[in-house]
């Protein structure tokens, strides 16, 4: 029994002797711990490491622009290895340094957000005051039926931080209006993606961001559209087959004085069908107003192809992202002309041959070649619009007033000696032929700039058609010509 006591009293002896060592050891750690995180803070910000965040997780000490280098990081390195080949180590490291709002989180915006963060954008801001549905599951970039219910922006943020978790994301649950602008905008953004659906909401936002400065691209309507092909990125004013665009164009002009300048992702295809009848308990069709949680925000379905508003987010991230990184991309000329505009063309040509040279002998051009000089070469635009901002929108949908010519009158008309021009131009051409002058001589009393952009477009032209238009044209224009009888 006394054995069994001096067992226990020297077991006990030592716990006790263990845990007072356990808390000594504790304490010290303590008091080491802030001294070595300080250190480690000071040295990683110095140098280019985790930047000092506020409560809300945002840098409060600027590093995650000016110091931050992520891609010193293996795992971010290797993530992000084929943007560093596409863009090159010092373009990628702005697209990492760069912010961006995205305000509407549905089909569109979830998709461009996504792609947005996959490529290694640094700070998010995702806005909406929606939540995730069932239906929605068809066009959402990475919603599951588990998320059905929970706020848009915060499945974005859930799923963002499995993807790049080195991404500072702020999610809000919050709708875009004149009172939350300051909230929203005021972070100077490097680009702000607007992929709202509510005219009124658009249109303040757009304006909000001409009036602050700030880079914006808009996307209009998705729904009832199923090719891809005709998904293209211009001016407000240039787009076109779009009620939303065309309401917002109405609203900007109408309300803020905007005409121009806000470049938008539309589609120049007619919607194929319609918005459905809203129905009610009863299976009558009833006032969507009535059922309105929001003013002013769609009640009826529009039936949506769920890949088109996934393509149209895809184009906006690809917009952003090669702006931000200093990548100039070509987009492709808004022309919406079909064969029997190019064939209207083809003939105006021939008569105003016969009609100046008293012969269309020397017109060695077909529809295709009227097709490629109009559309790839002139932009279906008077050679004499700087860019698309001179153009009015009519200029889009007829040739009316279009007429090519001939650029220098001592040569046939053939591919690279044809200019697109609007009627009054051309009868100046046609003044010169007479008395047997080039074209560039003629419109001396033009001003100068014009002359030097139409002898550059000229002289490559040439090039074009001596390296690239002869050998391809036939094999280019083959498939597009049958396939638009």
């Amino acid at each position: 029994m006394v054995e069994k006591l001096e067992c226990l009293a020297l077991i006990g002896a030592g716990a006790l002797l263990g845990s007072v060592s356990s808390i000594a050891f504790l304490n010290l750690l303590s008091k080491r711990i802030p001294k070595l995180c300080s250190s480690k803070d000071t040295e990683f910000n110095s140098k280019g490491g985790i930047p000092r965040l506020d409560r809300n997780g945002w840098d409060v000490g600027g590093e995650a622009k000016a110091g931050l280098d992520l891609l010193k990081d293996e795992i971010v390195s290797e993530q992000l290895t084929r943007n560093i080949q596409f863009f090159g180590l010092e373009s990628q490291r702005k697209v990492m340094g760069s912010f961006v709002v995205v305000i509407g989180l549905g089909g569109v915006g979830s998709h461009a957000a996504c792609m947005l963060l996959r490529s290694g954008v640094g700070r998010l801001l995702l806005v909406d005051f929606d939540q995730v549905s069932l239906s929605s599951l068809n066009r959402h970039a990475v919603a599951t039926r588990d998320d059905v219910g929970i706020p848009k922006a915060l499945c974005l943020k859930k799923h963002f931080s499995l993807i790049f978790p080195e991404c500072q994301i702020d999610a809000r649950v919050q709708l875009y209006d004149a009172s939350s602008e300051e909230e929203i905008l005021s972070g100077q953004p490097d680009f702000v993606l607007d992929c709202i659906d509510n005219i009124d909401t658009k249109v303040a936002l757009l304006a909000a961001c001409v009036r602050r400065g700030l880079k914006v691209l808009s996307a209009t309507g998705a729904g009832a559209r199923a090719d891809p092909t005709r998904i293209r990125i211009a001016d407000l004013r240039e787009s076109i087959n779009d009620p939303l665009s065309r309401s917002v164009r109405h609203r900007l002009k109408k309300y803020h004085g905007i005409e121009s300048g806000v470049p938008v992702v539309f589609s120049l295809e007619k919607p194929k069908v319609k918005l459905l009848p809203f129905k009610g308990a009863s299976g009558e069709e009833e006032n969507p107003s009535d059922y309105q949680v929001v003013p002013g925000f769609r009640v009826r379905i529009i039936p949506v192809l769920g890949t088109v508003p996934a393509i149209f987010g895809q184009v906006m991230a690809s917009y952003v992202l090669t702006t931000l990184a200093e990548l100039h991309i070509q987009t492709e000329p808004v022309v919406n002309l079909d064969m029997d505009h190019y064939r209207t063309l083809h003939q105006r040509l021939i008569e105003h041959e016969e009609l100046v040279y008293g012969t269309a002998m020397q017109v060695q051009v077909d529809v295709e070649d009227v097709m490629y000089v109009v559309k790839e070469l002139w932009h279906g635009r008077s050679a004499r619009d700087e860019s698309a901002k001179d153009v009015g929108r009519g200029m889009w949908r007829s040739v009316n007033e279009l007429m090519l010519v001939r650029w220098d009158s001592t040569n046939p008309a053939y591919v690279s000696n044809l200019i697109l021009l609007r009627f009054k131009e051309g009868n100046i051409c046609a003044e010169a032929s007479d008395n047997g002058l080039r074209l560039v001589g003629a419109l001396d009393f033009i001003e100068q700039s014009y002359q030097q952009r139409l002898a550059s477009r000229s002289l490559r032209l040439r090039i074009l058609a001596v390296r690239i238009v002869n050998p391809l044209k036939a094999l280019f224009f083959s498939g597009v010509y049958k396939s638009s009888r």
